[in-house]
């Protein structure tokens, strides 16, 4: 197989690919992975070691001077080319397990929360009206969690049609809660066991946000997929890499409010917008009644 093919087989669906994953960080993630294959690095070695680095970059951010800025953005760039890496190796390598599942999706939130805590450390104590722009970075996390609930529920179920299979959250739940039962059962695996509860959680919460209003609801396949191909594309505009993209470029210019307002405004006019085009879609879709 060639390395071309080999990297088309370590990507998702390129519909609900983020743009910057696409044109940057999956590419150098792929020579990372070729460069690290036969040895017996994991992925969730792997991800403990680009939460590692996305933290330190927080704590650069902490100290809150263009040269600290700047290596932070660094090791910010360093984390999303592991984070991408992570799920590239267990595909072609067939080893991921359901905690390396879970830790890849929690290490964006730890490290958005190193370097939230580094941009409030560093950068807004240093300016006037501390608690006023304490308060907007607390919007800004609040955003970004809501951002990532929408596209992960969008993006799973526009894979769900494309794969022609059941909702993949629902399925993978099941799956969990049995991994989380079997756990239970037995002695010690108290991080596993942490790690699987917190998913579940999070996981209900993308279900009653989302899915109950549209449970009673089954698309026409191939109307479903025509309709939402742009739409779904255009969900991940605000994924994590895209925010963190916008935060590596702040650093890089020591304008850490370019971040702050540009999430809070444009980003979240953007969801809402988004939300409002999706509601429309979802109108005009075929629907079938369920088997």
């Amino acid at each position: 197989m060639g390395w071309f093919q080999e990297y088309k087989t370590s990507i998702k669906l390129i519909e609900i690919e983020e743009l910057f994953d696409l044109i940057l960080y999956r590419p150098l993630a792929f020579l990372f992975v070729k460069s690290v294959y036969k040895t017996n690095l994991t992925p969730n070695q792997i991800t403990s070691l680009g939460i590692g680095i996305g933290a330190t970059a927080g704590f650069h951010f902490s100290l809150n001077n263009p040269t600290t800025n700047i290596i932070g953005a660094i090791l910010l760039l360093v984390y999303i080319v592991l984070d991408c890496s992570d799920g590239m190796i267990a595909r072609l390598k067939n080893n991921g397990t359901f905690i390396g599942r879970i830790l890849d999706g929690l290490a964006d939130y730890t490290v958005g929360i190193a370097c939230y805590l580094g941009i409030g450390f560093g950068y807004i104590n240093t300016n006037d009206s501390v608690l006023f722009n304490w308060g907007l970075l607390a919007i800004v996390g609040l955003s970004n969690i809501i951002h990532s609930i929408s596209l992960d529920f969008y993006r799973t179920k526009y894979r769900d049609y494309s794969l022609n299979q059941d909702l993949t959250l629902g399925a993978s739940l099941e799956e969990f809660e049995e991994e989380y039962k079997r756990l239970d059962e037995g002695s010690g695996n108290y991080f596993s066991k942490f790690v699987i509860w917190v998913y579940l959680k999070y996981s209900a919460i993308q279900l009653k946000a989302y899915a109950k209003k549209e449970k009673r609801k089954r698309y026409d396949r191939d109307d479903y997929l025509k309709r939402n191909r742009i739409i779904v594309h255009l969900w991940t505009y605000i994924g994590p890499s895209s925010s963190l993209t916008l935060l590596i470029i702040s650093a890089i210019l020591n304008r850490f409010d370019y971040f702050i307002w540009g999430l809070i405004i444009v980003g979240n006019l953007y969801v809402l917008i988004l939300f409002i085009v999706q509601n429309q879609i979802n109108r005009l879709t075929k629907t079938i009644q369920p088997k």
